[in-house]
C-alpha cells in the first residue's frame, strides 16, 4: 500500500523520531532520590512512557512503594521531575536512525509534517532544537495543548483543522498504541512503527492500516 495522495503526516515524537529514554530515565531517578527511593533501570522505566509526564512518574512511584499512590504525593512528585527532566531534556536523547534523511525526503515530495505528542509542550521545541529537525515542522502539540490526548480523537483531528485539511487525507505516524487507536478515533489510516517503546507490546497487535520495521521504510510508501 502506499499512501501519496495524502496531504498531512502527523508523527508521534518519543519512540518513534526520538529515543528520549535515556534522559526520562535520569529525570525520574532524580526525583525518586529526592524521596530516597531506590532508582529504577532503563528497562523498568521503558515501559512507563507513553502517556504524559504525569502517568510517568504516577507508574514510577507505584514500581518503587508497590502500591497506590494519592494525589497529593503524585502532584508533589512532579513538581519534582519536571525541572528535573527540564535540565537535561535533550542531553542523551537521540534521533531513530534514518529520521533526519527521510523527513527531509517527505519535505521535499511536498507533505505537511507536524507533530502529536504526549510529552509536556514545554519540552518539545527544545528537542527539536538540540536534533536539528525543528525546520521540517509546521506545528506541535504536547500533553496539556487541548483538553484531551491521545488515544483521544481530538488532538489529531485539531492538527488536521490547522493544517487545512481533511481525516482522510491524513497519516498518523506512531510507535504505540495510543497512536494507532487516536488514529482509528479519529479516522485517519495509521503506521505503526515496530521499534519503538509500546509498552513492549506488539503494534501489529492494535491494527495500524501498515506496520513497518524502519523508520526509512517510509519513503518506500509515501
Amino acid at each position: 500500500m502506499n499512501f501519496k495522495a495524502k496531504e498531512l503526516l502527523i508523527f508521534d515524537l518519543d519512540g518513534t523520531l526520538i529515543n528520549s529514554i535515556p534522559d526520562l530515565t535520569l529525570a525520574i531517578n532524580k526525583m525518586l532520590a529526592h524521596y530516597n527511593f531506590s532508582p529504577l533501570t532503563i528497562e523498568q522505566v521503558t515501559p512507563f512512557i507513553g502517556n504524559g509526564a504525569k502517568t510517568l512518574v504516577n507508574r514510577a512511584l507505584e514500581k518503587v512503594t508497590n502500591q497506590p499512590v494519592s494525589a497529593d504525593f503524585l502532584n508533589e512528585a512532579l513538581a519534582v521531575f519536571i525541572p528535573a527532566y527540564q535540565s537535561n531534556v535533550c542531553e542523551e536523547t537521540f534521533l531513530y536512525p534514518h529520521v533526519l534523511e527521510t523527513l527531509d525526503y517527505l519535505q521535499d515530495q511536498g507533505y505537511k509534517l507536524v507533530i502529536c505528542t504526549n510529552k509536556p509542550f514545554r519540552f518539545v521545541e527544545p528537542i527539536l532544537e538540540k536534533l536539528a529537525i525543528k525546520k521540517f515542522f509546521l506545528q506541535w502539540v504536547g500533553e496539556e495543548s487541548l483538553p484531551e490526548k491521545k488515544p483521544q480523537a481530538s488532538p489529531l483531528l485539531h492538527l488536521a483543522k490547522q493544517m487545512n485539511t481533511t481525516p482522510d487525507k491524513c497519516l498518523m505516524i506512531g510507535d504505540s498504541k495510543n497512536d494507532i487507536l487516536a488514529a482509528q478515533n479519529a479516522r485517519m489510516d495509521s503506521i505503526g512503527l515496530s521499534y519503538g517503546y509500546n509498552y513492549n507490546e506488539n503494534i501489529a497487535d492494535y491494527k495500524p492500516t501498515i506496520v513497518l520495521e524502519s523508520f526509512s521504510n517510509l519513503q518506500g510508501v509515501l
